[in-house]
């Protein structure tokens, strides 16, 4: 494929649309398993954070496989937020390790306040600040309400549009995922630029519905 080099300062588009988590906000395995350590403390699982985080891994990859699908989205199956498909792979990992007092809903919950919290990037706040005032800015995070929606106050992070997963009650990358961020937008999704970390979910996705895309990598 051909690549054009460009130097100096590119034309901003009318609008600039975010990815959060990985993109805005760090959300890595490490504090993950910070936040599994505490279940396991919490509800006395017999268990080091790795091998937990392992074992529920394991279930919510496999949600993430079977949530959408992109050939036919009229088949998906029905959306279910984070916090319920979490709750049911903190389940599945109770039931197959017979741990018949641990309380899934429970871990769900802790699971759910991860979300809320997570370090910000160094040079997020200053780049959203810069940006405000020259362009659009919109967010459409695979993510719950819940969550997201605390984590970027938290920075006093203000944007023209927020969306999640669940308000759109469809998951990245379908294409009705980025027409609901487009339409938010007010804005043809040729002139919209879409920056994530997920070259599936976030590039290639953003692409396909005719935006221009940048991949945080």
């Amino acid at each position: 494929m051909p690549v054009t080099l460009r130097s100096g300062e590119p034309v901003l588009p009318e609008a600039i649309a975010f990815d959060c988590y990985d993109t805005l906000f760090l959300n890595n395995h490490d504090g993950w398993k910070v936040t599994f350590g505490e279940i396991i403390v919490d509800q006395n699982i017999p268990l080091s954070p790795d091998e937990f985080w392992t074992h529920w891994r394991k279930y919510e990859v496999n949600f993430r496989k079977i949530r959408t699908d992109l050939g036919r989205p009229y088949d998906s199956p029905p959306f279910k937020s984070y916090r319920q498909a979490w709750t049911e792979c903190f389940q599945q990992v109770f039931d197959d390790l017979k741990l018949n007092k641990a309380d899934a809903n429970a871990a769900g919950n802790r699971a759910a306040l991860h979300m809320t919290d997570r370090p910000v990037f160094p040079e997020t706040v200053e780049a959203i600040n810069l940006l405000k005032s020259r362009v659009k800015l919109g967010v459409f995070s695979n993510a719950d309400n819940e969550g997201l929606l605390p984590l970027l106050a938290s920075e006093g992070l203000e944007f023209d549009f927020v969306a999640s997963s669940q308000s759109a009650q469809v998951y990245k990358p379908a294409l009705a995922a980025f027409e609901y961020l487009y339409d938010g937008l007010k804005t043809d999704p040729s002139k919209i630029w879409y920056v994530g970390d997920k070259l599936f979910d976030d590039v290639l996705g953003g692409y396909r519905s005719g935006a221009t895309t940048v991949w945080i990598n």
